[in-house]
């Protein structure tokens, strides 16, 4: 846990925000910036020239928001024409960015004379979401004509939000809180504005003149048309389905009259509207019954388990969590309403489907499965490797939208440089980088600094990043911060990273909402990350409410948990049934590291199979094979596979809402069949190609045969050359060339699961082991223990070792086409050479390696030789994959070898192959 006290470091960041940092705070990514260059004449012209005179280059720059545009003036540089883009739009929004304090009097002052502009003949015929419903109010009929609901000014107008914060600071958390206030307000216009005590409504006490009516309402020709609009209902009962329900609108009613008849109640007054819920661009808002005495009570909090008691309507989690609050009684989830765009009326038909995918959408690996659109998809990928290969919203966007969802602050982050050649000497040199959104100039000054410094070392003083990022309340409570260890080349990695750790500890605490903050202390422990119980429970008390709901609604399973099954207990034949895989072996198939294209299919079928329906199917779908991109269940099928071979598999049936929300398209029979207890997934998918890793990428632009084949065949020639009987395979020599059966020579095999750096007494002794680009993959240090233990514990008479020799990288990176993978965002040092895949921790050059294998074999009484593939050992910079073979000279001291192991065995089988069965 940590200590809370981030209040006053957050104050200071308030202060610094940029115009476009509040606006990416709204919208983030639907924020879009057009920067055209403007030429205006030479201030000093010579008439009669035949040459024109160019003026100076100015900047305007057009901001695209959902529902509004605007253009700035011309500037000499982009970033202020930017910058005045998104100023210009938060006056247009209304929101408030003075952090200048105003006094209680001052704020009502201001919030009086906004309640009396908000019913001026001005306001009415200009486009602004409030303005439409004081329209649609002064055609509703009867003695409701020209109430306008208080509600819905307290929503739609952030500078009345804005205002009530001064007085009543609650509001920052509470938004209903605006509506007493705004009623106060308004009694102080008695000769202008009318109200009524404990009814939540305003009306403007004289009529509007003809020529503004004439002008802001548009008449109807001919008798009302009628629009039918789905909505959801969202029962208070956790007993009772979400369903569909139709709301009938009439081109000269108010929708508002028809939603209140759907909740019971016969003025619209009553009703209550929250903020958006799912994307900031949705007119999606919870409709549900105000509660007046907590309404019309300004020092009132939330309503406490006593008060709900002489409440009426009990408690509705489902929708208390949606949107951020308690809500009481039923609730309608409806996309409707009056936008910036124009003065009719906006409005989107809201399904069931849409109900679960805003849902899941709350959770971050939701957030990410919508990110790909696909039903097969897993949660979260385990690393971020790269752009190119991740798919989806970036860690970074997808911390970013749950912090949105959750009505958090936008995470902040930080990054700290490291010199390399600091790093031995004063871990504490490092400079830190503000990345957030909030501080531009901050981070183009220091990133120049940065620029600078790497400029000036040479390639050994290269820098390397590390990011923190710590989450806040819109309170600026801080709640949680993460600050790993980790260290990467690339400060984009070390964000995206840090972002994904983040992610996959809250995406553990959705899993399991019973967590004990014991357990939920230790998870965070391992992430290195920090969090206040306190603040952090408060934010998400919500979201433990509705756990119980999802239960009941799921028969006991808990929420998506079908598709958290772990990689490390998922083996061929767990969680798949029916398989059956078509077509000729083509020898080619995916490994770790690979693109995979499939074409896909996904059905609800009954276990007779005599009913089904297909839920959704995708030409081309790709995912990075190992990163745990898609459900465990399909990537062990897809590893046993071939390009051009098709495969079917069925699956017990996941949760009822993760299909609702995930699946592209469901009718009316795939619901019928989601309730049928037989029911299961049935998955028909085509293997059609594999772009192999970046690394073999590179080799083949070379090699050919390609290294990784070359590598495969030196391996080969010395274990025919030793006649060895017991071998520790690498998987690519598991197998004979017709792809079926393991290599001639072999009797039998057994796969074994298990770390190379932990000894097993089953393995100890064999006549020669493999160990092709393995130890890259591991940090330097267990490299080193990988040598200790296989050398001094399994005493093999013959071992085998490749790994990339770093000084080759020039030549393999001049001839690759790689620049497709360089993060567009990130400049590296242009002497300095990548390693040659994401998972390699270390690249040795020919002489570190050299050191390392003559060093282990001095030690445990082996001999060493050294050769390598690709390239000339002769001829510089060396061969490509340099190789050393370690030969035992005498047989291990017993005695000495007993002192260092142990008889428990580490290793799982999960495999055995034997010639004779094989045969019979």
């Amino acid at each position: 846990m940590m200590e809370t006290g981030g209040s006053s470091a957050v104050a200071a960041k308030k202060a610094t925000l940029t115009p476009k940092a509040i606006i990416y705070q709204k919208f983030g990514g639907e924020a879009s910036y057009n920067v055209e260059e403007v030429q205006e004449p030479a201030e000093y012209g010579c008439p009669g020239l035949a040459i024109p005179h160019k003026g100076p280059s100015l900047y305007r720059c057009s901001l695209q928001l959902p529902g509004i545009s605007v253009v700035s003036g011309t500037f000499k540089k982009k970033k202020d024409a930017e910058q005045s883009a998104a100023e210009m739009a938060i006056e247009k929004l209304g929101i408030q960015i003075s952090t200048n304090s105003l006094t209680q009097q001052e704020a009502w002052d201001k919030l009086v004379a906004r309640v009396k502009y908000l019913f001026s003949n001005e306001f009415l015929s200009i486009l602004h979401p409030l303005s439409g419903h004081l329209r649609a109010a002064l055609q509703r009929e009867g003695e409701f004509n020209g109430l306008v609901p208080v509600s819905v000014m307290a929503i739609y107008d952030s500078k009345l939000s804005n205002l009530c914060k001064f007085i009543n600071p609650k509001v920052e958390s509470n938004p209903f809180l605006v509506i007493p206030l705004i009623m106060r307000a308004a009694t102080r216009l008695s000769g202008i504005l009318a109200t009524s005590e404990g009814q939540l409504w305003i009306r403007r006490q004289s009529p509007y003149p003809p020529e503004i009516m004439e002008s802001s309402i548009s008449q109807p020709s001919g008798s009302p048309e009628s629009t039918l609009i789905e909505a959801v209902c969202i029962p208070c009962s956790s007993e009772k389905a979400v369903e569909t329900v139709t709301l009938d609108v009439s081109s000269t009613g108010y929708y508002l009259d028809d939603i209140s008849k759907k909740l019971g109640l016969t003025d619209a007054a009553n009703v209550l509207i929250s903020r958006t819920v799912g994307k900031t661009s949705s007119e999606t808002r919870l409709y549900f019954v105000a509660h007046h005495l907590y309404m019309l009570d300004p020092s009132s909090d939330p309503l406490t388990a006593q008060e709900a008691l002489h409440f009426e309507r009990p408690l509705n989690a489902r929708a208390s969590y949606f949107s951020g609050h308690y809500i009481y009684g039923d609730a309608i989830l409806a996309s409707i309403g009056y936008t910036w765009k124009s003065k009719d009326l906006f409005y989107e038909d809201v399904s069931v489907q849409s109900y679960y995918r805003t849902l899941i959408s709350k959770i971050p690996c939701g957030i990410y499965k919508l990110s790909r659109e696909a039903v097969l998809m897993a949660e979260l990928p385990s690393a971020f490797t790269t752009r190119t290969n991740w798919r989806g919203s970036l860690p970074r966007d997808i911390l970013c939208t749950f912090c949105r969802q959750h009505r958090l602050s936008e995470p902040v982050f930080s990054t700290v440089t490291t010199p390399i050649k600091a790093l031995s000497e004063s871990p504490a040199c490092g400079k830190k980088l503000k990345v957030t959104d909030s501080t531009e100039e901050e981070i183009e000054h220091e990133k120049g600094c940065a620029r600078d410094t790497v400029a000036r070392e040479s390639v050994e003083s290269a820098v390397t990043y590390q990011c923190e990022v710590k989450l806040f309340s819109k309170c600026q409570d801080l709640t949680v911060e993460c600050f790993p260890k980790d260290s990467f080349k690339k400060q984009n990695d070390s964000v995206q990273n840090t972002s994904l750790k983040v992610l996959s500890w809250l995406n553990a605490y959705f899993r399991d909402l019973d967590m004990t903050p014991e357990k939920l202390n230790s998870t965070a422990n391992s992430l290195e990350i920090r969090f206040c119980e306190k603040n952090f429970f408060k934010e998400f008390a919500l979201c433990r409410s509705i756990h119980n709901v999802y239960q009941s609604e799921t028969q006991g399973a808990k929420f998506l948990d079908e598709n958290h099954i772990s990689m490390l207990n998922t083996l061929p034949g767990q969680g798949v049934f029916s398989l059956n895989i078509d077509g000729p072996d083509s020898g080619v198939c995916p490994s770790n590291g690979c693109l995979l294209f499939i074409s896909y299919s996904v059905s609800l079928v009954t276990e007779s199979g005599n009913r089904k329906e297909v839920i959704e199917s995708s030409n081309e779908f790709e995912f990075e094979i190992g990163a745990g991109a898609v459900i465990p269940n399909l990537e062990v099928v897809v590893t046993q596979m071939s390009i051009g071979q098709s495969a079917c598999f069925k699956m017990d049936m996941a949760p009822k809402e993760f299909v609702l929300a995930a699946a592209a398209a469901v009718s009316a029979r795939s619901l019928s069949l989601l309730s049928s207890k037989s029911c299961c997934l049935e998955y028909s998918l085509t293997l059609l190609r594999v772009a192999e890793p970046l690394e073999d990428r590179m080799e083949q632009a070379l090699f050919s045969p390609p290294l990784s084949k070359q590598r495969v065949e030196y391996a080969v020639k010395h274990i025919r050359e030793s006649c060895a009987t017991t071998l520790i395979l690498h998987s690519k020599l598991s197998r004979n060339t017709d792809g079926n059966e393991p290599i001639t020579c072999v009797k039998s095999t057994i796969l074994y699961d298990g770390s190379v750096t932990d000894f097993d007494p089953r393995l100890c002794g064999f006549d020669i082991g493999t160990c092709l680009e393995v130890i890259e993959h591991m940090e330097e240090d267990q490299a080193f223990l990988f040598g200790d233990v296989v050398l001094r514990s399994f005493c093999p008479k013959i071992l085998i070792v490749s790994t990339p020799n770093y000084e080759y990288n020039v030549i393999l990176q001049k001839a690759n086409l790689s620049s497709q993978e360089e993060d567009p965002d990130e400049k590296t040092h242009s002497q300095s050479c990548k390693f040659r895949n994401h998972d390699h921790k270390f690249e040795w050059t020919r002489e570190q390696f050299n050191r390392w294998a003559t060093d282990l074999a001095a030690k445990y009484n082996y001999s060493v030789e050294f050769s390598g593939v690709g390239g000339s050992g002769d001829i510089e910079p060396g061969f490509a994959s340099q190789i050393a073979v370690f030969r035992r000279m005498s047989p291990p001291d017993e005695d000495e070898h007993l002192k260092y192991t142990d008889s428990a065995h580490h290793h799982k089988v999960i495999w055995e192959w034997n010639r004779s069965t094989y045969s019979s």
